[in-house]
């Protein structure tokens, strides 16, 4: 039996073993022996291409997809070389004449030291790639139609930064201190670095920063690093030349596109190590390089960037480049957590009242005070946008002119125990649950309907005094059975340490 024959046995041996699992994951899975012939053709690659597994497997590579050629074919790359190919992006056309876009890891096969094919892992990313470059596209085409035009163009024209400095609610110290910080750097032309918690407004910073510096009539570009693959990041940020790869075209990055402006870099901490060294590159440098293209290209851009988690944190996890950090974070901006700024929530409330009153057209007079007393003992998770979207569906909910608790999403309503699914957060929501369900006398001494507005007032005064009554009996209880420690008691009631005791101080609870 002839070594290709011998070859090919093994190939369609380990194909027939591990069929099943390969047809069974969300990549396409497309192997061939050491002539090119492919052997095995999972479903999910099948699908990426319009193919059906029988069209393919027991064909040449190059007859099936005629747009690739020994040069640029991953597979027979990887045949010819036996070494692994980097990941990267390609398009191609199918026998059908359909063009797939596919982000591929080819690997060797191997039987002892001898070749005797190659694996390719392919991901889809057509429809993203085409979304992704036409919104570029399409940014590019909008900031040059705006170009010419004057300094005080309205915030909302592409390619423009909405918010403002104004725009952001608070009184608490934290939160001043930030504001003061960004209102400083926005003077300047120093990369700065934002970092907060999911929900607390980096963005909301950012695009104040951005209009507030003599930057503010020239583009304003934002990229989220962690929504697309490394090729096409790479892509959509530093651009592509005709011939890069199979199906590129000359197209400019964000940051040609935010020239003399600036572009905004979410979740930095996200972007690919190997896309950080060229970020690094382009800062030092102030050039960029199309991928395929050897040709430097100048840029004016100021980088405005944010993490979600502490960025000397994300450094020592190994998510962020020391180098990088250094010269992202020429100035840092840290804003805190809705939880450390009690004073804002009164102010944002009131905000989002406003906004969403006037949106949906009803007439809303504000939140109950018990609504105002579980917004300040709840922990924000979600910080400002929770609670703004707390607030968008209870005035749709609404049917009278004030927010109750009834109107809050559960998981609110219940509190930080019930939310967390702590120790104790069955008993306490067993306990709040029959506390704000209980029914209240609905007649006066004389059996008579009370008034809506008598019945209202008292069964609001019942229900405090009832849930107060519950909320001091369960903590005196924890406290109790964990020695008055408090921390041990948070942890057996599902809260956090400072909740417990803000709730504490509230009911004049001594450990």
């Amino acid at each position: 039996m002839s070594t290709k024959t011998d070859d090919r046995i093994n190939l369609e041996h380990l194909s027939a073993d591990l069929k099943v699992v390969l047809d069974s994951i969300n990549e396409g899975v497309h192997i061939v022996d050491a002539s090119g012939v492919t052997v095995f053709y999972n479903r999910v690659a099948a699908a990426l291409d319009n193919l059906d597994p029988a069209e393919v497997e027991g064909r040449h590579i190059l007859t099936v997809f005629p747009s690739l050629s020994e040069d640029t074919s991953t597979l027979l790359a990887v045949l010819r070389t036996g070494r692994a190919a980097e990941v990267r992006q390609q398009t191609f056309t199918n026998y059908k004449g359909d063009s797939i876009t596919t982000i591929n890891s080819t690997l060797p096969i191997y039987s002892g030291a001898k070749l005797i094919g190659a694996i390719e892992v392919s991901r889809d990313v057509t429809l993203v790639r085409d979304l992704a470059e036409r919104i570029v596209d399409l940014q590019a085409q909008l900031v040059a139609e705006s170009s010419g035009r004057s300094e005080r163009m309205p915030a909302h024209r592409a390619g423009a930064a909405r918010f403002q400095f104004s725009d952001i609610v608070a009184s608490s110290p934290g939160m001043l201190a930030a504001i003061s910080k960004a209102q400083l750097a926005a003077a300047g032309n120093s990369a700065v670095l934002v970092c907060g918690e999911t929900g607390t407004g980096k963005e909301l910073f950012v695009q104040s920063i951005h209009n507030a510096s003599p930057r503010r009539s020239k583009p304003f570009i934002a990229q989220n690093c962690a929504a697309l693959p490394e090729t096409l990041l790479e892509g959509i940020l530093f651009g592509t030349a005709k011939g890069a790869f199979t199906g590129a075209h000359d197209r400019p990055g964000l940051f040609e596109v935010a020239s003399e402006g600036s572009i905004f870099l979410d979740e930095v901490d996200a972007m690919p190590m190997n896309l950080q060294a060229k970020l690094l590159r382009t800062l030092q440098e102030g050039t960029v390089r199309r991928i395929g293209e050897a040709r430097e290209r100048s840029v004016d851009v100021r980088v405005l960037s944010s993490t979600s988690v502490n960025p000397v944190t994300a450094v020592e996890a190994g998510s962020l480049r020391r180098d990088l950090f250094y010269r992202l974070g020429v100035i840092v901006i840290e804003i805190p957590p809705l939880r450390e700024r009690g004073e804002d929530i009164r102010l944002l409330v009131e905000r989002f009242v406003r906004r969403y009153a006037q949106q949906f057209n009803v007439k809303v007079e504000g939140v109950s005070p018990e609504v105002m007393r579980i917004f300040a003992d709840y922990s924000w998770p979600g910080n400002v946008r929770e609670l703004q979207h707390a607030i968008e569906g209870a005035v749709q909910l609404l049917q009278g002119s004030c927010i109750g608790v009834e109107h809050l999403p559960p998981h609110i309503a219940m509190g930080n125990g019930a939310y967390r699914g702590g120790p104790g957060a069955g008993t306490q929501r067993a306990q709040l649950a029959a506390a704000r369900l209980a029914p209240s006398d609905s007649s006066v001494g004389d059996g008579r309907q009370a008034s809506g507005s008598e019945e209202e007032a008292r069964c609001d005064i019942d229900l405090v005094a009832t849930l107060d009554l519950v909320e001091t009996n369960m903590i005196t209880r924890a406290l109790a059975e964990n020695g008055n420690n408090v921390s041990a008691a948070a942890r057996s009631l599902g809260l956090p340490r400072q909740t417990l005791q803000n709730r504490m101080k509230r009911l004049g609870i001594k450990a």
